[in-house]
């Protein structure tokens, strides 16, 4: 607490300055006192000021949330709090999705380009057909092996060459091929390659040539009714979308577009492949 200010008396005052400085003790204390007095007041009334400065520029917290069982969780870091279903596709979203439908069509075409592989030949024999025969090693045996998985077979021109791993097979797969459907007479082996079937392709006929241009029609049809089908499954979701009025009227018409410029453009590609393909077969 700062002491009070200290003042002389007015006959003290007047005194001469002799009196004072012969009997300094009786006033030189008081002095030192008043202005040790006056210093502490005027510390004082400075400190008062600031404290007044100080809360004119104070400001008042904003009141936040209380932290209730939500919030402990985010009292805890500064992350932002999860959103609930973020990788969840919108109904809009959904409509221009269009990678089930591609996923289908895709698959209808290896599909068909598998089937016309099989027609490459244009009526003339296919290798494959030998390699996909079954063999019965020993006589009488329930088990019976591919041909591929037991020898190497080698189109050459008018010939096959089938390869045999193991003489001991060279026999069984002769006769195999002998008693195929496709009229096949497998040649023995030379002394010089005794593990080589030498088979003789015929030449195709108009009639199978035919057969295989029908075939390879059929086949592109095929692929076509897939991808209607595809295309249907999808105009289902974004017709369903567009009646529950999830998406606006313009999505789904464009979503609609963007899925029939998708068709026009597979449906292109199968027709494509089929005319190459014919054009091997009837070459």
């Amino acid at each position: 607490m700062p002491r009070p200010a200290f003042s002389l008396p007015a006959h003290l005052a007047r005194q001469p300055l002799q009196r004072a400085i012969g009997r300094p003790h009786q006033y030189r204390r008081p002095a030192i006192r008043a202005r040790a007095s006056s210093a502490g007041s005027t510390a004082v009334g400075i400190s008062i000021a600031s404290l007044c400065l100080l809360r004119a520029f104070a400001t008042t917290p904003a009141l936040g949330k209380k932290a209730g069982k939500s919030n402990k969780a985010f009292a805890r870091s500064d992350a932002s709090p999860p959103v609930a279903d973020a990788g969840r596709m919108t109904p809009t979203d959904e409509i221009y999705d269009l990678s089930n439908m591609e996923s289908g069509i895709l698959h209808a075409l290896e599909r068909l380009t598998h089937n016309l592989a099989q027609l490459r030949s244009g009526g003339r024999f296919n290798p494959e057909h030998i390699e996909n025969m079954k063999v019965a090693l020993t006589k009488g045996a329930k088990e019976r092996i591919k041909i591929k998985e037991l020898a190497q077979v080698v189109p050459k021109g008018r010939t096959v060459l089938v390869v045999v791993g193991e003489q001991a097979h060279v026999k069984p797969i002769m006769a195999t091929i002998g008693a195929s459907e496709y009229s096949l007479v497998p040649q023995p082996p030379s002394p010089h390659n005794p593990t080589t079937i030498t088979v003789n392709v015929p030449p195709p006929t108009g009639e199978a040539r035919e057969k295989a241009l029908r075939q390879a029609h059929d086949f592109g049809e095929k692929a076509l009714f897939a991808i209607r089908e595809a295309r249907g499954k999808h105009h289902k979701k974004i017709r369903a979308a567009e009646v529950a009025r999830e998406v606006r009227p313009d999505d789904a018409k464009r979503a609609t577009k963007e899925m029939d410029d998708l068709v026009k453009r597979q449906n292109a590609e199968v027709k494509r492949i089929v005319d190459s393909a014919k054009k091997v077969i009837d070459s």
